[in-house]
């Protein structure tokens, strides 16, 4: 603080003037701050929402009569939460979209601070991806692992579209700050292996986990769980296989964590929160902070729960409303 400011100080005759004299030297009074920064209960703007596979790749489909991954590093829809001025986020800490490559079509090599992960909807033969120099298939049921800082790239030499999930927790990187965004010079990196994908530890094949699945004991609710073991790779996220068997249902009360769910075969509803929605495959649905939901199935389904967990329990934050003690 200088010395005019010390005088202006000394000279105020009224809380008010000192008021003005803490703003212009960017201070705040701590009893007199414009809004609250302690509540008694997590609060978020993030709403419950809901998006269509069908509609999606219909609509992609239609972007790539006009633009191709040339004009696009990525041709991607982003599934955004109507919150603010908000057009990224799909909850606070994660982003999903779908992404579609056509035939003959690659998406460039890049890297960057986030963490990304795949869920492949529906691909052909020839479809794969390149992960730090290694070659990994693109099937339709795969779950893949992009880990922060490593190279990727994505090629279509199949005869049809291929479309999948992406999922990254970019917004999370944006709070926190650290993110760094590198594109390859040349368009292409150079494949140094090319692994079985079954025993590839960024590779989760569907058979797999629905063997997985299998072998896992039936919970309280009726259900199967498997969560994959991935903190070696991406530790800000939990990803998690849901076996529902036709009526069942997955109901859990508020938490802090933010979940995005996807649906890889089956159909039903959910009620998260006040909103209500129908769901069937391909398609995604956000759980955000705070919210209690229930999803139930109509026919078996295997569902797919990505959320943030993982980085609210490593900074002690995880709280579960039936848990908590007052």
């Amino acid at each position: 603080m200088t010395s005019k400011a010390i005088a202006e100080i000394r000279g105020a005759t009224s809380l008010d003037d000192l008021y003005r004299i803490f703003n212009a030297n960017h201070l705040t009074a701590g009893w007199h701050k414009k809004r609250s920064s302690l509540w008694p209960e997590p609060r978020t703007r993030f709403q419950p929402q809901n998006w269509s596979y069908a509609e999606a790749a219909q609509a992609m489909d239609r972007a790539g009569e006009w633009m191709s991954t040339e004009d696009a590093e990525r041709r991607n829809l982003l599934m955004f939460n109507p919150v603010d001025d908000n057009d990224y986020d799909t909850v606070r800490t994660l982003v999903c979209a779908y992404q579609m490559i056509k035939p003959g079509e690659y998406a460039r090599t890049h890297r960057h601070t986030a963490n990304a992960m795949r869920l492949i909807l529906d691909a052909e033969d020839g479809v794969f991806t390149v992960v730090n120099g290694t070659k990994l298939p693109m099937r339709k049921g795969d779950f893949l692992l992009t880990p922060n800082w490593y190279w990727h790239s994505h090629f279509n030499e199949g005869a049809a579209n291929a479309y999948w999930i992406d999922f990254l927790d970019v917004p999370l990187v944006h709070r926190l700050e650290p993110m760094f965004c590198e594109n390859l010079p040349q368009a292409h990196q150079q494949v140094t292996s090319e692994p079985d994908p079954d025993t590839c530890p960024f590779v989760f094949g569907l058979e797999q986990m629905i063997a997985e699945l299998e072998k896992a004991p039936i919970g309280a609710d009726g259900n199967r769980r498997h969560r994959l073991d991935i903190d070696a790779y991406i530790p800000t996220v939990a990803v998690t296989y849901i076996d529902v068997p036709a009526g069942g249902q997955v109901a859990e009360p508020r938490t802090t964590a933010s979940r995005i769910f996807s649906v890889l075969s089956g159909s039903g509803s959910a009620q998260v929160g006040e909103r209500g929605f129908e769901w069937t495959r391909g398609d995604v649905f956000c759980v955000p902070s705070w919210h209690a939901f229930a999803v139930t199935a109509a026919a078996p389904s295997l569902l797919l729960e990505v959320s943030d967990e993982p980085t609210l329990s490593k900074l002690g934050f995880f709280i579960s409303d039936a848990a908590r003690s007052l």
